[in-house]
């Protein structure tokens, strides 16, 4: 008999630094219930990307999020939730138990927070938030007194990630902002936490003038409305305007839709481009996997053009059927009124009024 994950209390949460992938995993494997044929039909519960690190508040909102998947995901039927790929998800790891460092000496990054709900032990699973640790690949020299001045092959630690590209980092007993560019993780070149494309886009306002400095990046108006469609941790997001797209500071944009802060004063400038730092010294032998700007544009313009079929087919479809109820009104004729008696007998012949006055 094999055995299956019948219910999921969620405690806590790990950041491994060797992840399974497991979500991309589940959407291979049952590509229609994940949505990927058609959205419609998806039933497999939706897990969004991690968003950046910002304090107790951001972890808490992780854990509801990863609650909920987990118990949606072990209620699907039983083809998904008691597929091998979920089992073996739900089960014990030596490395559960017995917690192994990476390469370099690092644990895995534990985020404990207090269950009001459990009973017992409630000490046993609350827990200090581990600040993540990161190399400077460049010497930066800090322009203003919020931020940090930092060598080559410094290490920090990460106190916040700000969606702009400036984060919010300690080093020994100095603390302040760095531009996300000059950092990379430890144990590879790629960011764990950066979020793939989606080309469905979401809605942006700028808030300030923006004219392109490099060939891929976009020129905006302040109040233009464009769709981001890849927010990426160097505070430089892939953007679309119509059918364009380019890379656009993050810095100056607003979610549709969002009341301005009140503070709209700029005390940050704009985060520098990991391709603008041309003394950047990686300790990863394997380069940083990057998306080219035509893979955007095409991929962007596919996305587009599909769209478009599928709002063309729903008008198509409404015109036929407001064409059709046009033409079973004008097909039902007008029924005349009855005429009078008066008029029917004046109408008839001679021998029929004879008839009729004998019948009388």
């Amino acid at each position: 008999m094999t055995s299956y994950t019948r219910h999921v209390q969620l405690l806590g949460f790990e950041k491994r630094f060797l992840p399974s992938q497991h979500y991309k995993a589940l959407k291979e494997l049952f590509p229609i219930e994940s949505g990927d044929i058609n959205k419609e039909h998806r039933t497999i519960p939706h897990l969004p990307a991690p968003k950046w690190f910002d304090g107790l508040r951001s972890t808490e909102n992780r854990q509801i999020t990863l609650a909920d998947y987990c118990s949606s995901l072990i209620n699907l039927p039983p083809k998904i939730s008691r597929c091998p790929h979920v089992i073996d998800f739900f089960k014990v790891r030596p490395d559960d138990v017995n917690p192994t460092s990476s390469n370099n000496g690092r644990k895995p990054e534990t985020f404990l927070l207090k269950v009001e709900t459990t009973k017992k032990n409630v000490s046993d699973i609350t827990g200090p938030i581990i600040l993540q640790s990161y190399r400077v690949i460049a010497d930066y020299e800090k322009s203003s007194k919020t931020e940090l001045t930092v060598k080559a092959e410094d290490a920090v630690d990460v106190v916040e990630k700000n969606e702009n590209g400036w984060w919010f980092c300690q080093m020994k007993n100095k603390r302040g902002w760095l531009p996300a560019a000059y950092l990379e993780p430890l144990d590879s070149p790629d960011e764990p936490e950066e979020q793939d494309p989606n080309y469905e886009g979401e809605l942006h306002v700028a808030t300030r003038d923006y004219s392109a400095k490099m060939e891929d990046e976009l020129s905006v108006k302040e109040g233009d409305t464009v769709e981001v469609i890849h927010k990426l941790l160097d505070g430089w997001w892939v953007v679309r305007k119509d059918s364009t797209t380019g890379y656009f500071p993050a810095i100056y944009l607003q979610k549709s839709g969002d009341a301005l802060p009140s503070n709209r004063s700029q005390s940050k400038g704009l985060p520098p481009r990991r391709r603008t730092i041309s003394n950047a010294n990686s300790i990863h032998k394997q380069k940083r996997k990057e998306i080219s700007q035509d893979s955007y544009r095409r991929n962007s313009k596919k996305y587009l053009k599909q769209r478009q079929s599928i709002i063309d087919d729903r008008k198509s479809t409404a015109t036929e059927e407001d064409n059709e109820g046009e033409n079973k009104t004008k097909a039902q004729p007008a029924i005349p009124p009855r005429p009078s008696k008066e008029l029917i007998l004046d109408r008839c012949t001679e021998d029929t009024k004879n008839k009729i006055r004998t019948v009388n």
